[in-house]
């Protein structure tokens, strides 16, 4: 299958409310607007701080019914999400190979993917409520939690706007992690008892996503020099000290939670 059979496969597959997605309106707005992702993030660094302080002498909110609801909405999200970019990716695999599949940035503005892209990026400046119910519930805040909040959203905005060479794999992989984790707290927050190896699955996945992610980093470094393989060092840069940084924080947490005995980090939600 060449590249028009492959465009004519998907965009048979494609949605009608995907078809009538203007990227290039979204483009246009990302260029114009990502640098408000500072701003998205200063106020979220405020409340924080100001927020677990005013908590401080003041009793925990229960908010379950509230936070069934937020975390089954962004499991549905993302289990959408995984679903629509990860067929992209499979047929993106299958046809042109892994290589392609890693320098192509045709997934900002292909069929089906176009939409999904655009809204996993504004998608990690709502998804800063989570730690929201944390602050007003009194759970345990860890640094991984909110530093990853902030990173993450800088990054994914300043990587759409530059429609970097492997975004179908970052896009791709954290929808699917965060399908089984969203899935996972909407369970908890709703009484069920989960089984606690789900949560250590959930965890693992997360530490292979950050080593997927430099390793993609690392091949868009290598092939960087080619024409399909467009991307800048700045964003390698900043990638791989981001994904090295998670790499490390989530497996301290994960020795921490799982393997030292020591107590589960509830509320943590660190990704």
């Amino acid at each position: 299958m060449n590249g028009n059979e492959l465009h004519a496969l998907l965009k048979s597959a494609q949605y009608d409310f995907e078809g009538r997605f203007d990227e290039r309106w979204a483009l246009e707005w990302m260029q114009e607007n990502c640098y408000k992702s500072f701003v998205f993030c200063g106020l979220y660094a405020a409340f924080v701080f100001a927020g677990q302080h005013l908590m401080r002498e003041r009793p925990k909110l229960n908010l379950r019914r509230p936070l069934v609801l937020w975390s089954l909405s962004l499991a549905v999200f993302s289990i959408v999400g995984a679903l629509r970019t990860g067929f992209y990716m499979l047929h993106m695999i299958r046809t042109a190979g892994f290589r392609d599949s890693v320098c192509d940035n045709v997934f900002y503005s292909a069929p089906i993917t176009k939409l999904w892209a655009y809204a996993f990026t504004l998608s990690k400046a709502p998804e800063l409520g989570d730690t929201v119910f944390i602050v007003l519930r009194k759970q345990r805040l860890i640094f991984l939690h909110w530093y990853h909040h902030i990173t993450v959203l800088l990054y994914s905005w300043f990587s759409y706007r530059d429609q970097v060479a492997g975004g179908g794999w970052f896009m791709t992989m954290n929808y699917t992690v965060h399908a089984f984790m969203y899935s996972y707290y909407a369970a908890k927050a709703a009484g069920l008892r989960v089984p606690r190896p789900c949560a250590m699955v959930i965890t693992a996945a997360q530490i292979l996503q950050m080593a997927m992610g430099l390793t993609v980093l690392g091949l868009v470094h290598r092939w960087m020099d080619q024409d399909r393989c467009q991307t800048t060092m700045e964003n390698i840069t900043w990638g791989s000290l981001m994904y090295l940084s998670y790499l490390i924080l989530f497996a301290l947490f994960f020795y921490d939670a799982y393997l030292k005995g020591s107590p589960k980090g509830k509320g943590s939600k660190s990704e």
